[in-house]
């Protein structure tokens, strides 16, 4: 284990990403938080995760990312560059990890933050600035396995693969009064167009689990309003449309609750494992053996093997078969096996880390 010396060293943690992205961070997160229990550790992300780090007792304080030309997350905020890098010299890090990626871009940016320690992931022959601190960047696996090798690197003792999702009692109370089920919810959004199943499919499997006696719920951002009211409009069994009328943890609360989430391969996904719903997610052109979730009984991710994933397109250019071939049969047929077979929830994910 590298040696930081002092009693509470400064660490940061560079990962700006969206939400699976940084739900998938969270056993490398505790990991740190284990080693070096009296740390203040610093996540750089982007500006929603400050939500996140004030749940998460792995993290101490947030540093909002302005974006950076070479990366895609966010348009660059060139005239905040000189005061955040600033903001991240006067920390004074004794150690700062990379966690955004394979490093061509992003390991000559962290160099440059003076940090003492810089530690992450480089490819083959690329430029690294302490050779000993960096992990090769991981080119198979899960999402959360790859993180972990930098931990395992640093010489750090792994604490679980399960997922944290922080909510708060009063969240669960808020949405148990307003919708106290049973339901399930429907999620129809994902940041790509080309990420997304068709509406009428998700309709009609909201009319079959209405005709199970389940409240269908669809949900999404205040973006995907439309796309839910398509669903909605597609059904012929009542629904209600959450979409933008929740926050990220009454979501949370919301999706807990409910007996199964229905949804493509986005950020809910992982909220649904962190938090142990049973879920059946359509992934459309996404790498499925990096970002399915573990426990293969509670979650069945359905996808098509078609030779063009994984992509990142926003809009399919050949005529996105990865939607078209996965028929609604098979969907709903595993909705009804993981309705049936899904394992007895535990709230506490520490309860659960075999199973995750």
């Amino acid at each position: 284990m590298i040696d930081l010396g002092g009693a509470a060293p400064r660490i940061g943690v560079f990962r700006a990403l969206v939400l699976g992205d940084m739900l998938c961070a969270t056993p490398a997160l505790r990991t740190l938080r284990a080693a070096w229990p009296q740390a203040e550790i610093t996540l750089i992300g982007l500006p929603w995760a400050e939500a996140l780090v004030d749940r998460l007792p792995s993290l101490d304080r947030f540093i909002a990312f302005p974006g950076h030309a070479g990366l895609p997350e966010r348009a660059a905020d060139e005239a905040a560059w000189p005061a955040f890098v600033d903001e991240l010299r006067s920390h004074r890090f004794d150690l700062l990890l990379q966690m955004h990626g394979s490093g061509g871009i992003t390991n000559p940016l962290v160099a440059g933050w003076g940090a003492r320690h810089c530690a992450g992931f480089a490819e083959p022959g690329a430029w690294r600035p302490e050779p000993q601190l960096f992990a090769p960047w991981p080119v198979r696996g899960h999402e959360i396995e790859r993180l972990l090798a930098l931990t395992d690197r640093l010489g750090l003792a792994r604490q679980g693969l399960y997922l944290d999702f922080p909510l708060r009692d009063d969240e669960r109370g808020a949405v148990a009064a307003r919708w106290p089920g049973p339901n399930v919810c429907l999620h129809p959004g994902a940041q790509l167009a080309s990420r997304r199943w068709r509406p009428e499919r998700f309709a009609a499997i909201g009319d079959l689990l209405a005709s199970r006696g389940y409240e269908v719920l669809i949900t999404g951002t205040a973006g995907e309003a439309a796309i839910a009211n398509e669903v909605a409009a597609a059904m012929h069994a009542p629904s209600q449309v959450l979409a933008g009328q929740t926050t990220l943890w009454t979501l949370g609360a919301l999706i807990e609750r409910s007996a199964l989430l229905v949804c493509n391969d986005t950020g809910v996904s992982h909220i649904a494992a962190a938090l142990h719903t049973p879920s059946v997610v359509v992934s459309l052109g996404a790498e499925v053996s990096r970002w399915a979730p573990l426990d293969r009984q509670r979650h069945r991710v359905l996808w098509e093997p078609v030779a063009c994933r994984p992509c990142a397109h926003a809009v399919c250019p050949v005529g996105h078969g990865c939607s078209t071939g996965l028929e609604l049969r098979r969907v709903a047929d595993a909705v009804l096996q993981v309705l049936d077979t899904a394992p007895a929830r535990v709230r506490q994910p520490e309860t659960a880390q075999a199973a995750y």
